[in-house]
């Protein structure tokens, strides 16, 4: 790192480690703020990840929903962004250790935020490899790639039985991730691909939905999951609650239920059931001499401190918030890490003027999951809706969050020639292929 001038010294030093909406919303309270920022990422840009399963269905592309950090923040001078990763932590002296810089670097305040990965329940070794998640661009563009690249195999095979593998669609995980990726697969094949092949039918693929829990959407009223698998039926959507994955291997899917077993033959299998903690959370629960959570997460004060070094913040899906009215860790949804962001980063404003703040309370302004075009869920508290409303506000909700101004543009052009033509526009097949 370059050595900085005597005025630069005096005022505090910020580190923030991840781009993801917590980090990304703390440097954005923090700009042009009487406090030096450094923000870390091991990606050069900001990635709107509620919005992946539009690109792994080729209605959005990757430019669509990501920004990058220099663009963001090049009209804040105090605060540098710096493409590296961090690999440790040494709480006593202050000190970040980086993958690419020699010398560490030194913070008075750090902002951890490092978000959550993939967790298969023990078998990350072996299932990641036939069930693809969908937490980054190169997750949903091996999404996009298997998905097409089915039908045009299947357009391809002449033995029933193979086709019928090729058009068979294993979703895992019926949360709102696998709720929106199902509804969209389903218009997809129904709608976007109707007149695209000659020898297959597209609209005849089974999608299967495989839940663990009674009913998909479960943390949501069950009205709304109720009508959630209602529309999602309506499109064809097969529904599978109370099943449970015993195991995966290429284009076959194990599933239990009760006292029964079903191996499914199928092509593509996504994977949404269930995320882990950055391994970033196990490092700095070490560090500080704490105990992670069994997904990871590092237990935080009701600051968002951690324990005993009241100078170190862990925010988002890396922490376990659970000072709240029931006891419950906060959920790992955008809104809680940038409500979370926004907080320490005015806390640290506070603290920095010898000030104090009151602990934090995540206001909780609702949940929207969509099912297709046209169907939604909405539980916003007071009032729980579904259907075309439902739909708009989802939309505008997330036209609002997008980052860039060109973004929300790109997306809401993207949107509305979909609702008009039926017809996406991102359907490309990339990567190197095999055609054995």
């Amino acid at each position: 790192m370059p050595t900085l001038p005597d005025q630069d010294r005096k005022i505090p030093h910020v580190v923030i480690v991840g781009g993801g909406f917590g980090g990304l919303y703390a440097a954005k309270h923090l700009g042009n703020k009487p406090v030096r920022v450094t923000l870390v990422d091991r990606r050069n840009f900001h990635l709107f990840q509620p919005l992946l399963y539009q690109i792994a269905i080729g209605e959005l592309s990757p430019g669509d929903i990501a920004t990058t950090l220099r663009a963001t923040f090049r009209h804040d001078p105090n605060i540098s962004v710096l493409m590296d990763e961090m690999t440790d932590l040494v709480p006593g002296m202050r000190q970040v250790q980086l993958r690419d810089e020699p010398e560490p670097l030194t913070y008075d305040y750090l902002i951890l935020a490092t978000g959550s990965m993939p967790s298969y329940f023990g078998h990350d070794d072996t299932w990641a490899e036939h069930a693809t998640g969908l937490k980054s661009v190169e997750d949903a563009l091996d999404m996009r790639r298997q998905i097409f690249s089915a039908f045009e195999a299947a357009e391809r095979e002449r033995d029933p039985k193979k086709q019928a593998m090729l058009l068979t669609f294993v979703i895992i995980g019926g949360g709102p991730t696998g709720v929106e990726l199902a509804g969209a697969l389903a218009e997809l094949t129904h709608i976007g691909l109707k007149q695209d092949f000659r020898k297959i039918t597209p609209e005849q693929a089974r999608i299967l939905l495989v839940e663990a829990s009674s009913r998909v959407l479960s943390t949501y009223p069950e009205e709304l999951s109720k009508k959630a698998a209602e529309a999602l039926e309506k499109l064809g959507v097969t529904i599978r609650t109370g099943t449970t994955v015993t195991d995966i291997q290429e284009n076959v899917v194990t599933l239990s239920w009760e006292d029964s077993k079903e191996q499914v033959q199928a092509s593509t299998i996504l994977w949404t059931a269930g995320v882990k903690a950055s391994p970033m959370g196990v490092i700095i629960s070490e560090r500080a001499g704490l105990e992670p959570d069994r997904g990871g997460r590092v237990m935080v004060t009701s600051n968002c401190s951690v324990p005993g070094h009241p100078d170190i913040f862990v925010i988002g899906d890396l922490a376990n918030f659970s000072h709240t009215p029931n006891g419950k860790p906060l959920p790992g949804l955008a809104a809680v890490a940038i409500q979370q962001g926004e907080y320490v980063a005015k806390l640290i404003q506070a603290k920095a003027q010898g000030k104090n703040l009151p602990p934090f309370q995540y206001q909780d302004k609702g949940i929207l999951a969509v099912i297709g075009l046209n169907e939604a869920v909405a539980d916003l508290g007071k009032f729980r809706f579904s259907g075309f409303l439902a739909w708009l506000v989802w939309a505008l909700v997330h036209i609002r969050y997008l980052i860039e101004f060109d973004n929300r543009l790109m997306v809401m052009f993207q949107w509305f020639w979909t609702y008009i033509t039926r017809r996406t526009t991102a359907r490309l097949i990339t990567g190197r292929q095999s055609y054995d």
